[in-house]
């Protein structure tokens, strides 16, 4: 499962990164999660993810990401902003995971 987290510049998100790596167990498979600053998402999301995160800063660009987005497939959704503060790898990671496995099981 390929991850990409959106945000604004990317300080607090590659802490959020960092946790979701550390919340990742042998069920998840092989799991890689990147983040980029919102600048870069149109040239990253072309490269094979498979869940787009965003931060809730960013919420504002889910209608903008959302077409590129249906286009190539990728579920996307903004992260809460209580696990995003609180930097809860964990939960978020559940998120991705979820999303992924709707994303499988509609295919």
């Amino acid at each position: 499962m390929k991850v990409l987290l959106v945000c604004n510049a990317g300080m607090s998100t590659s802490l959020l990164v960092e946790k979701m790596k550390k919340a990742v167990k042998p069920e998840h498979g092989e799991v890689v999660i990147e983040a980029v600053p919102v600048e870069q998402f149109e040239e990253e999301v072309v490269k094979g993810y498979d869940v787009v995160l965003l931060g809730p800063q960013i919420r504002y660009k889910k209608p903008d990401f959302q077409k590129i987005t249906d286009e190539l497939g990728i579920p996307l959704e903004v992260i809460s902003l209580a696990d995003y503060g609180m930097v809860r790898g964990d939960k978020v990671l559940e998120l991705a995971v979820k999303l992924y496995k709707e994303k499988k099981g509609g295919q």
